[in-house]
């Protein structure tokens, strides 16, 4: 299966990491990324999602997730660049970071809501640990909820 515009083809055959990134609208918007072109993903202060970041290799693809009120599945993204020491951990050494660049957005925002009340979606991070802000999927998980967004 593949999925593509201008800027960029996914070929599911050949990219094995997937994740989703989460991030509250008023601070940081899917809108905000598509207008910076790219983002260092920062500021990630949990040590599991951390772990998560240092497992993320460039080309890995990701699902971009607005939390707080909405909490909505709203594009595709892609990592650039694998994790390096954080520039906003003032001095801490224990904290990573990793480049992002968007691909597309969503047809259809997908909510959680919608996640949920898929069974084979039932048990990934998302559902069972809503707090963690980075978080592997794996491929089959993906590909459904990039599914239900309509691409």
């Amino acid at each position: 299966m593949q999925l593509s515009n201008a800027r960029e083809t996914i070929n599911y055959s050949i990219v094995k990491n997937f994740w989703l990134v989460k991030q509250e609208p008023s601070a940081y918007s899917w809108s905000d990324f598509v207008a910076d072109g790219a983002t260092k993903w920062t500021g990630v202060r949990n040590y599991a999602a951390r772990n998560n970041l240092r497992r993320m290799r460039k080309g890995d693809e990701v699902l971009f997730y607005h939390s707080g009120d909405e909490k909505t599945v709203v594009g595709l993204a892609k990592v650039t660049r694998t994790a390096y020491p954080d520039p906003t951990a003032a001095g801490e050494e224990d904290w990573s970071a990793v480049d992002l660049a968007p691909i597309r957005p969503l047809r259809r925002p997908v909510t959680l809501r919608q996640i949920k009340d898929q069974p084979r979606l039932k048990k990934i991070q998302l559902v069972r640990q809503s707090r963690l802000s980075v978080m592997p999927l794996g491929a089959v998980e993906f590909r459904a909820i990039v599914r239900m967004g309509g691409l």
